[in-house]
């Protein structure tokens, strides 16, 4: 077998705009194709979060048709053991949007969760697009109102507690998990229409639009802005 393959980014969009928006004069996700560098990768897009609505794949097919990938698949949420065996082969998997709890409960129940971080650890490129990117940090957020949240367990593969378009409510939900967890973890909050590259080295990089970092700091939550353009290096302490 040949040596394990360092770990690609991972990106986090708060909705599927970004995987259609250009800069200078090219998509985006482009940088996605550019990172797996495979001739013809397979890409597998993960419907548990929604039912499996097919709108929401075509949307997938569409930004595939985008850099050029053709092999691709509908990973349902029955995940039939072809499609499976699809799975282990994929280099590019995305986990849709809808319902993060929903979403999860599949990932455990079908054993979907340990087959995406075996294909993470095996060089697959990693995209969450709204409840899928919460799935990708720490500690899922679940629940409506501001006292009734609570944590769930998540797939943990980037560092950080994630929220998505949550802006209007200034983000509340994400500051007092923030709080509960007592400054062990960092939050950060992805806002409509924006998102982030989070690298091997636990870099960010915000996209398009600035991103919200909640930490503790002396017992207070400390709020502050990630600008597009530059990628920082987030501590924990």
């Amino acid at each position: 077998m040949a040596a394990t393959p360092f770990l690609q980014p991972v990106f986090l969009f708060a909705g599927s705009e970004i995987l259609f928006w250009k800069t200078d004069g090219h998509l985006f996700i482009q940088a996605v194709r550019k990172a797996i560098g495979d001739e013809a990768p397979k890409a597998a897009y993960i419907g548990a979060s929604n039912g499996d609505v097919p709108e929401f794949y075509s949307i997938f097919e569409a930004a595939m048709d985008g850099i050029g990938v053709s092999g691709r698949r509908m990973i349902h949420s029955s995940f039939a053991s072809e499609e499976r065996e699809f799975l282990r082969e994929a280099r590019i998997i995305v986990l849709s949007g809808g319902d993060v709890e929903r979403g999860w409960k599949v990932f455990v129940e079908t054993g979907m969760k340990d087959e995406i971080l075996s294909c993470y650890r095996n060089g697959a490129v990693l995209i969450g697009v709204s409840a899928g990117a919460v799935q990708l940090g720490q500690h899922a957020v679940v629940g409506r109102g501001e006292s009734s949240h609570q944590l769930i367990e998540s797939l943990e593969v980037v560092p950080f507690v994630i929220d998505v378009h949550d802006e209007q409510r200034d983000w509340s939900r994400l500051s007092s998990t923030i709080r509960l967890l007592e400054g062990t973890r960092v939050g950060i909050g992805i806002p409509t229409g924006g998102g982030m590259v989070c690298y091997a080295d636990q870099s960010v990089e915000p996209v398009r639009r600035p991103l919200h970092e909640f930490r503790v700091d002396n017992d207070t939550v400390k709020h502050s802005l990630l600008m597009p353009g530059e990628t920082a290096a987030i501590s924990h302490h």
